[in-house]
């Protein structure tokens, strides 16, 4: 059998590709393969609002003519097509057009881009497929129309030896990528990342860190920062799920009401109990469930199936068992918990003169001086001693950061670290938070 272009020969192993998923190829390989691969997805605000703009599309399921008649009328919705030999399948959004002649019309969320032929790489190769499929199935089809919702713009697309050329390479190279069964390298320092659903789950920046430990990652965004914790602290409270609210209640009394949109995580304590509805929806949005002791010992957590991205977690597992690798990130990561340390003190000193040029000069000296032996650090045993030592330091002079209380005002008092169990208020809310740190 003749294959088309410089594609690879049909009844291979890999399915037929989505044409969705070429276009994502084009945009991106590796965001690509963990979709179609991996089987990952994320949604973010630029998703949803494609979801929202193809619902009334997505309603109907249109044919188009087994054997068009001359000047026959066509306008059909979601119609599915998929061809052996050119190893794609597509839903297109809309096929309008007259007897045998076709025109492809895809569908996209925001408005035209200011750009030569109006269109990116990866939409044109995206509406040429649905093209080329269509030619396949006997219609003559010499371009398409992608039509810019947030514009209201048809723009056309011609179907030209230069654009059939990549869409077919792309095709049979992304074929290979997923017979290999090897995941793309991120991106290099791309703008498109930040923008990414998947961004989380690719971890770009911390991938090409493994492999080029002089990379500076980007700074952390985190995936929803409008999420707070729900803490449950009466032993006979009971949480269930009442359509998106997650309801706290003891007996026949309703203790307090959450929108799980607005749920970071659950932490219940002592007997406090989750219904397994509610237990579920939480897996379903990855929102962790802890479970604390009466006390507020950590005992353990409860998490979805989270992502599927197994290569990423073997390149991080083989990193752990090489030396340099760990002790590279020990150093950064003591480092910078010391010069937090540091800040902290400068910021919320309140001893003699309440400045931070009035800090007697041992603890701030002391700090830097650990600070320059953890980057000179030449085993993790060592690095060990020397964040110990600052710890102590710090600990030392953390009572010249507590506000001291007005009259009848609450005043804290800190005359060292101890726990197991914590002897005094400031000592309980650090094992507190030490606790809500393992957890994460």
């Amino acid at each position: 059998m003749k294959t088309a272009g410089n594609l690879p020969s049909p009844g291979s192993d890999v399915p037929l590709i989505p044409v969705r998923m070429l276009n994502e190829y084009v945009y991106c390989p590796r965001l690509a393969y963990l979709m179609w691969v991996q089987g990952e997805f994320e949604h973010n605000a630029y998703t949803v609002e494609g979801v929202i703009r193809h619902r009334r599309i997505d309603k109907k399921s249109g044919k188009l003519p087994e054997e068009p008649l001359e000047e026959e009328k066509v306008h059909a919705q979601s119609v599915n097509l998929g061809s052996e030999l050119l190893g794609i399948t597509a839903k297109m959004d809309l096929v309008e057009g007259a007897g045998a002649i076709a025109t492809p019309v895809d569908y996209k969320r925001g408005k035209r881009p200011h750009i030569a032929g109006g269109v990116y790489d990866p939409e044109r190769v995206q509406l040429c497929a649905q093209g080329l499929l269509l030619r396949e199935h006997g219609y003559a089809c010499e371009g398409g129309v992608i039509y810019f919702a947030g514009s209201r713009e048809r723009v056309p697309v011609a179907f030209d030896e230069s654009l059939i050329a990549l869409t077919t390479s792309s095709i049979a190279k992304f074929k290979t990528v997923a017979a290999a069964g090897t995941i793309p390298p991120p991106l290099e320092d791309s703008p498109k990342c930040p923008h990414c659903s998947l961004m989380g789950i690719c971890i770009p920046d911390e991938v090409r860190f493994l492999t080029n430990p002089g990379a500076e990652p980007r700074p952390i965004i985190p995936r929803d920062d409008r999420g707070l914790p729900l803490y449950v602290q009466s032993p006979r409270a009971w949480v269930r799920k009442d359509g998106g609210r997650l309801i706290v209640e003891e007996g026949e009394e309703r203790l307090a009401a959450a929108r799980i949109d607005e749920v970071s995580q659950v932490v219940l304590y002592g007997g406090a109990t989750l219904t397994t509805p509610a237990l579920q929806e939480c897996m379903r949005r990855e929102i962790p469930v802890m479970y604390l002791s009466y006390g507020g010992w950590f005992i353990g957590h409860v998490v979805g199936t989270g992502n599927h991205n197994v290569e990423t977690r073997t390149h991080q597992y083989r990193a752990s068992f090489d030396e340099k690798t760990c002790l590279l990130l020990a150093r950064r990561w003591v480092i910078a918990k010391i010069a937090n340390c540091r800040t902290l003190m400068r910021r919320n000193w309140r001893g003699v003169g309440d400045t931070p040029e009035a800090i007697e000069a041992p603890p701030l000296t002391g700090l830097q001086n650990d600070m320059r032996n953890a980057a000179r650090a030449e085993s993790i045993e060592t690095l060990l001693g020397i964040e110990g030592a600052a710890a102590s330091r710090y600990f030392q002079h953390l009572r010249f950061m507590l506000k001291e209380g007005d009259g009848d005002g609450l005043r804290f008092d800190f005359n060292g670290r101890n726990r197991r169990p914590p002897l005094d208020p400031v000592n309980a809310m650090l094992s507190f938070a030490y606790a809500m740190l393992t957890r994460e």
